[in-house]
């Protein structure tokens, strides 16, 4: 048909236009909906046997930030094996991944008419496009020629934006001997589509290519620990290891032998000699998450590493030559701990050659959709659930609450709320509702979706006063470490009390850490 024909043209012409891989995708399925007048599509890039939505056109926002893994999705499985259209009946038995997540429809409907197009590149699977709508017969006057014609060019749309990609990790790596060195090990991946987000990866881009020393800022649960593994990833280090360090966790008796090592008889209890944080990561690179959480003491120590290149095992006069990057974490102001005399100005400098705050959650716009999408895919398949999906109402309350625990609050809300939701649900369809969440009844008001316990100190079964002293401790720690993920630098500023103490007052009280 004419109509049809100018479609394809139109699809065909952006090929060669100068525009962004996104913005491609989108008049791709914008097309897409126009020419079969179907209620959603979808682009998706096939990798490590999972489905990766790239553009949607008619679904809920959340699903650009899930990641189907095709043997827990059969209609997507058969797509990726079949190397050729295919047309699901509309009375399949098989699970729709995108029923109760089609927009223009309100409520658990189902999926109907389906198509799904493999999109190959040099006889290789690289992706699909999917079309799916209410009516049963929507694509009954589409013949295979013509959907094979649309799945061609949507496999070259798709192609060249893979394509641009690489060659331009390639322009960034061309000055070293091993480009192959700086492929990520693994997929992990930062989500979401914010201005923010597109501006952090640009930042771990530029300093991944050098060996600079980064320092991540940001609030507690934004993901600095995953922007450090990107860095590491991305590196020239990639195939060497990424060892991580929570300063914050530890004690400061043992402190100075897990960063720098130890020989044997240095002192009680050193059996044997131990290699510190910083010779396991030589070469590599050594996470320091809560960098401001170290005493003054290892501070001057981490310094002189960092000014020289060397160190010494505690008990050992010989130096030791180390070659590894360092990528500092923290939540506190750095500047003002400078101010506060709790940081040295040097080391303060040393760190922060390469700045890269993190925003918080709340600022990130639907980038939260996209995570929720993440997460409830992850937790549908860890439930053994058919469909998780959020309600309308759902997504407004989420993007209405501020996140003052950020991501990590975000995935614990999920996983919390789908369990509950689980329990109610009557039938194969699980919807999360407002309800399950413990958020909505206060959406502006910044604070932690855990409920206080409330502790009885007459409730303690305890014989005299110190005894019963302890034991309201322990309990007031264990709770607030629960509610901390237990982080011990978080808790000690919920308790207000450093967390040297606080680790020692643990030790005191028998607590186990």
């Amino acid at each position: 048909m004419q109509h049809d024909t100018k479609d394809l043209i139109h699809i065909a012409l952006d090929l060669t236009t100068n525009i962004s891989s996104q913005d491609r995708f989108e008049r791709l399925l914008t097309t897409m909906r126009k020419l079969f007048n179907c209620d959603a599509s979808a682009l998706l890039e096939f990798k490590g046997q999972h489905f990766k939505p790239l553009a949607i056109n008619g679904l809920s926002a959340d699903v650009l930030g899930r990641q189907f893994n095709i043997n827990e999705h059969p209609r997507l499985e058969a797509i990726a094996r079949a190397g050729d259209v295919v047309r699901f009946p509309a009375d399949s038995d098989l699970p729709d991944p995108y029923d109760a997540l089609i927009t223009s429809h309100q409520g658990d409907l189902h999926v109907h008419a389906c198509v799904g197009l493999p999109l190959m590149a040099n006889q290789r699977l690289i992706g699909a496009l999917t079309i799916d709508g209410f009516n049963p017969h929507q694509f009954d006057n589409f013949s295979n020629d013509e959907l094979r014609t649309v799945s061609a060019l949507a496999a070259a749309t798709l192609n060249i934006a893979l394509l641009m990609d690489k060659l331009e990790k390639v322009a960034g790596t061309m000055a070293e001997s091993d480009p192959a060195k700086h492929q990520p090990q693994s997929n992990t991946e930062i989500i979401g589509q914010s201005v923010q987000v597109q501006a952090l990866k640009k930042e771990i881009s530029v300093v991944a290519s050098t060996d600079m020393t980064a320092l991540i800022l940001g609030e507690t649960g934004v993901g600095k620990e995953l922007v450090a593994t990107a860095i590491h990833q991305q590196s020239s280090r990639a195939d060497k290891p990424l060892i991580y360090l929570n300063c914050a966790a530890l004690p400061e008796s043992i402190a100075e032998s897990e960063l720098f090592g130890h020989v044997k008889g240095a002192f009680t209890g050193a059996i044997s000699n131990r290699s510190g944080k910083f010779e396991l990561a030589d070469k590599g690179t050594l996470f320091l998450d809560e960098i401001g959480e170290l005493t003054l003491t290892l501070q001057a120590k981490l310094l002189r590493v960092l000014q020289y290149g060397d160190l010494q095992r505690i008990g050992d006069d010989r130096n030791l030559k180390v070659d590894t990057r360092i990528i500092a974490a923290t939540n506190k102001d750095l500047k003002e701990e400078v101010l506060a005399g709790r940081f040295r100005a040097d080391l303060y400098h040393r760190l922060s050659v390469f700045p890269i705050m993190v925003s918080p959650l709340r600022e990130r716009g639907e980038d939260i959709l996209l995570l929720a999408g993440f997460f409830m895919e992850r937790c549908r398949s860890k439930l053994q659930l058919s469909h998780l999906s959020l309600s309308t109402a759902c997504q407004k309350t989420l993007m209405s609450y501020p996140w003052p625990g950020n991501i990590r609050e975000l995935e614990h809300s999920i996983n919390r709320a789908a369990i509950l939701a689980k329990a109610e649900a009557k039938d194969e369809l699980v919807i999360l509702q407002p309800s399950h969440f413990r958020i909505e009844h206060s959406p502006l008001e910044v604070t932690d979706v855990i409920t206080q316990p409330t502790l009885a100190v007459t409730n303690i079964p305890v014989d005299n006063l110190r005894e019963a002293t302890e034991q309201f401790q322990r309990q007031l720690i264990t709770n607030a470490l629960q509610e901390n993920d237990n982080n011990w630098a978080a808790t000690a500023r919920q308790l207000s009390i450093d967390v040297g103490n606080l680790h020692r007052l643990a030790k005191r009280i028998a607590l186990k850490q």
